[in-house]
């Protein structure tokens, strides 16, 4: 980046009066002066002083996906010394934080940005964008069961919106559910399908909009494409 950019981009001035000030041998890159309007610059590794004083360029913006564990905090520190969804992304020079919840016991997609405008569209209920789990319950729920989740029940943090709820698999002690509803109450799905007397013992995000986990490793993450960030914004 040419360095009057990344002056005017900082707030310090327009580009025209930030070439001025640089002729003027009042900035100093990575601690030597320098009077050449049109010098590039790394912003992320430079250190750019004005009139003695540091220079933070404007943050990247960072989107990325996490499949997170089951075992880590959706959170940014835990005063007891548990792991964090945090811990695996410590190679992000940006700050960064989650986009949402999953508890503590749940897998799967997590988004993570440092753009809140962002952060919003995603969690906010009025945008309506599906989150899509996976769920295996305890004992086999009936028709009349599914029937209420599907149109909605209420639970500790209110009443929740109508869900698609679809059966996949039935096994000897359990059933397995494709779950998908556009809200984020705590622990929404687990008090769900526990208001109708079926115990959740797994429970994993596969999807948020039309962003898929897909094969990605649990533990693992990835920057997101900008179709990706205009698909879950647009």
């Amino acid at each position: 980046m040419r360095l009057e950019k990344f002056l005017a981009e900082s707030g310090v001035a327009s580009r025209r009066t930030a070439k001025k000030y640089i002729q003027a041998g009042r900035v100093k890159v990575n601690g030597e002066c320098v009077r050449i309007p049109g010098t590039h610059i790394q912003p992320n590794k430079s250190l750019i002083e004005f009139d003695e004083k540091r220079i933070r360029g404007k943050p990247r913006k960072i989107y990325l996906m996490l499949h997170k564990p089951p075992g880590h905090l959706t959170t940014g520190h835990d005063d007891r010394g548990r792991p964090t969804v945090m811990d695996l992304v410590q190679d992000i020079p940006e700050r960064i934080y989650p986009v949402g919840r999953l508890d503590l016991d749940t897998e799967g997609l997590l988004l993570m940005t440092n753009d809140g405008a962002f952060a919003h569209k995603i969690t906010h209920p009025s945008y309506e964008i599906q989150k899509i789990y996976v769920a295996w319950v305890e004992g086999h729920p009936d028709r009349e069961a599914i029937n209420r989740l599907r149109d909605g029940i209420k639970i500790e943090s209110g009443q929740t919106a109508p869900a698609e709820i679809v059966q996949l698999r039935r096994e000897k002690e359990r059933t397995e559910f494709r779950v998908v509803i556009h809200e984020g109450k705590k622990r929404q799905i687990r008090r769900m399908f526990g208001a109708v007397g079926h115990k959740v013992v797994y429970l994993r995000r596969i999807q948020i909009g039309l962003l898929s986990l897909g094969n990605l490793q649990i533990g693992k993450y990835r920057l997101l494409s900008p179709a990706e960030i205009d698909s879950l914004t647009k």
